[in-house]
């Protein structure tokens, strides 16, 4: 199954931007993207094959935004119970799906969630 060009290129632009987190590694724990700081994961990127729907999975603390990022087309409370801890699934294949770089914000709030602090004091100096 062929991976939408326009879907490719916003997670392309959201894997880029949070490699570019200070400290960020990316992995393949399970066969799918991810970005980590201090060995935590903050963003699940997913994977590119087509095999399953594209999309980006963050940890979104603050209310406004995950109930914004809940609105999106698709959109969902993470499954094997981490939604429950405020990880919300968003789809990047259906029409409406937010741009990069709303993407990227909330990939920086789930960042700023799970990252140490000295990271983040890293990031505010930038």
């Amino acid at each position: 199954m062929a991976v939408p060009r326009s879907a490719l290129k916003k997670w392309e632009k959201v894997r880029e931007f949070a490699l570019g987190m200070p400290g960020a590694v990316e992995e393949f724990p399970w066969g799918e993207t991810v970005a980590k700081a201090n060995k935590k994961v903050f963003v699940f990127l997913g994977v590119t094959d087509g095999s399953y729907p594209m999309g980006v999975t963050v940890k979104l603390k603050d209310e406004a935004a995950h109930a914004h990022a809940l609105t999106c087309p698709g959109a969902e409370p993470a499954g094997y119970g981490l939604g429950k801890a405020g990880w919300v699934s968003i789809p990047l294949e259906q029409k409406g799906a937010p741009a990069a770089e709303l993407l990227c914000d909330w990939v920086e709030e789930s960042y700023r969630t799970i990252a140490p602090k000295r990271l983040i004091a890293e990031l505010d100096t930038r």
